[in-house]
């Protein structure tokens, strides 16, 4: 799924990546927003024949901006978004609930070790943003929190590069 969205959207701005830099924001953009994250980033910056060091950096940067604001914020949001008049801001928080339900007992198991498993192993579902999310709900400390996100955008990086750049078969 993340991948037809990131052909989505490098397709769209195709046409742009021949502007300066352009490249680069299109990357850093996709490894802002949650579900694509540092994922989405370097596919994107594969498809677009990017230098794999710069758009590491790009992404890692990218995917480490929201973890603080997730952590110090989002429960406020999301108390602010139940609380809504509005029907469809509800349903979003309600969604949220349910996401953090689904894979909070993961964490809640290993703690810290949990959160960066969760947000290092890159599959669907998971990263920095589901889990920062799902530490805040739960209550844990946000320093520890923040660097367990770390720590696991890290582990997604060195993952997420072997396989969005074939580094396996190049070494192979």
């Amino acid at each position: 799924m993340a991948e037809k969205i990131v052909n989505g959207i490098v397709g769209c701005f195709g046409t742009l990546a021949t502007i300066p830099f352009m490249k680069e924001l299109i990357v850093f953009l996709i490894s802002l927003c949650p579900i694509l994250e540092l994922r989405g980033g370097l596919l994107a910056a594969s498809l677009l024949h990017m230098n794999p060091i710069v758009s590491y950096i790009i992404c890692i940067i990218g995917n480490i901006i929201p973890i603080p604001f997730i952590l110090w914020f989002i429960t406020k949001i999301l108390d602010k978004m139940r609380s809504s008049k509005h029907k469809k801001i509800r349903g979003i928080a309600l969604w949220l609930d349910k996401k953090v339900d689904k894979h909070k007992s993961q964490i809640e198991k290993f703690g810290y070790l949990g959160l960066v498993l969760f947000v290092g192993i890159p599959l669907p579902g998971t990263g920095a943003w589901t889990g920062c999310l799902i530490a805040s709900v739960l209550g844990l400390n946000k320093k520890n929190s923040f660097l367990a996100a770390l720590l696991g955008v890290f582990v997604a990086s060195i993952i997420m590069m072997i396989l969005s750049f074939g580094i396996i078969s190049k070494i192979i």
